[in-house]
């Protein structure tokens, strides 16, 4: 066991070793570039210093460049993990191993502000979390951390940004995001009423603006001010009702929206389209388990689609250790009436876009060259990743779990498996 977790700590670690990019030329690949050039059949990719140099057929390899023969296979940006707690969440059944939450309510005296909006997730990354292999073999190349909601937490649920899983410590530039939670699963966090859901929220703006202490600490309101007035809010919100309330309550206070989850969202499309409003869909939640989702259905993120809406993709329940199957929520929306093109670019360029990556999540030239090798169809749950590159460097294609897969597959000789070494 310690072998292994120290090959497992090995392989999360060497990406982060300083270490010059070599030239790449992927020859004859099926280029999906999730851009405006969508799909290039027997394209040529040539990487040169981390970054996509050209695009075309026959391109020549430069000197000592490393030359990968695609054979007609896909080709795709690194894909989202969507919003997760990679990085901040080993084990979810241990306490101890898990960051992504604040629960304050319970330690303080009630009277205290126990708002606490300044919660920044991106201060307990930890890049050679052992979760975070296993989903990167899986060609997920960034995430999104979000803050979970918990029992003497607040609606206000703190900050979280994009990071690449590539073993570096440092969030994307221009990421960073405020998370809010609303609807009946967090309505013990307001007294048991969304009605009072929005008028907490609207006295939390208040304390912001005015410099009152009613619900927010000092820094809470420089950190909520930070978001008013143009800043990037993801909204966890299912119910089409919740929906119009959360996008009228972004228009009086210049909030930039995101919604997350969106079960309903389709009842609301032309509204989410007129505001400008991304969403972020779990396809897989179809079905009217509860109140909130009652208008839950499969063909939800193709009639956002239609309606101009831009689509992603992120996993609900247990999104970090799940993070893996989020080809299948794309290809799911893709199976019920998505275009394949907007399936993939759910998973890349959408999310990408929407959380203000401009140099990833896409194959372009002048982006960098995070890729994926498919064994095929990547939206297909029995392809492979075959290979990834992060900014031009090959990945190991292993985890903790591929090799514990490999040791025990040994065959068996003449002693018992265990003392295979």
């Amino acid at each position: 066991m310690k072998r292994l977790f120290a090959i497992a700590i090995a392989c999360a670690c060497s990406l982060a070793a300083p270490a010059a990019a070599q030239d790449l030329l992927i020859r004859g690949a099926t280029v999906h570039t999730a851009d405006a050039a969508g799909t290039l059949k027997d394209h040529d990719v040539l990487v040169r210093g981390g970054v996509i140099r050209a695009i075309g057929r026959d391109l020549p390899a430069p000197a000592g460049a490393a030359v990968v023969e695609a054979g007609g296979r896909p080709l795709t940006p690194g894909l989202f993990a969507g919003l997760s707690g990679l990085g901040v969440e080993e084990v979810s059944g241990e306490a101890a191993t898990v960051d992504g939450n604040l629960a304050l309510g319970t330690l303080v005296p009630p009277q205290q502000a126990v708002w606490r909006p300044e919660f920044d997730l991106d201060l307990a990354f930890n890049p050679a979390s052992m979760a975070i292999p296993v989903s990167r073999i899986e060609g997920l190349s960034f995430t999104v951390l979000a803050p979970g909601a918990v029992p003497g937490g607040s609606l206000l649920a703190g900050q979280g940004s994009a990071f690449v899983l590539d073993g570096s410590h440092a969030p994307l530039a221009g990421s960073r995001s405020l998370f809010i939670n609303l609807g009946s699963d967090v309505s013990p966090l307001s007294g048991g009423s969304r009605a009072g859901q929005w008028m907490l929220l609207e006295q939390a703006v208040s304390d912001a603006r005015n410099g009152s202490d009613e619900l927010l600490t000092r820094a809470g309101r420089a950190a909520l001010a930070r978001y008013l007035d143009g800043g990037r809010v993801v909204f966890h919100v299912d119910r089409a009702a919740d929906i119009r309330q959360t996008l009228a309550f972004a228009r009086r206070h210049g909030i930039r929206p995101v919604i997350a989850g969106g079960a309903e969202a389709w009842q609301v499309a032309d509204e989410l389209r007129a505001a400008g409003a991304p969403v972020l869909l779990d396809p897989l939640l179809n079905l009217p388990y509860d109140f909130d989702r009652l208008g839950a259905r499969l063909d939800n993120a193709a009639r956002l689609h239609r309606a101009g809406v831009t689509v992603a993709f992120s996993q609900s329940g247990d999104a970090t250790h799940n993070a893996r199957k989020i080809r299948q929520l794309a290809g799911n929306a893709v199976a019920n009436g998505l275009p394949w093109e907007a399936g993939l670019a759910g998973l890349t360029s959408a999310p990408a876009r929407i959380f203000g990556i401009r140099d990833r999540g896409r194959i372009a030239v002048g982006q960098v060259a995070d890729l994926v090798l498919w064994s095929g169809d990547p939206l297909e749950v029995t392809s492979l990743a075959q290979q990834m590159w992060l900014a031009g460097k090959p990945v190991p294609m292993r985890s903790r779990q591929t090799e514990l897969r490999d040791r025990y597959l040994v065959p068996s000789g003449e002693l018992p498996r265990a003392y295979v070494k």
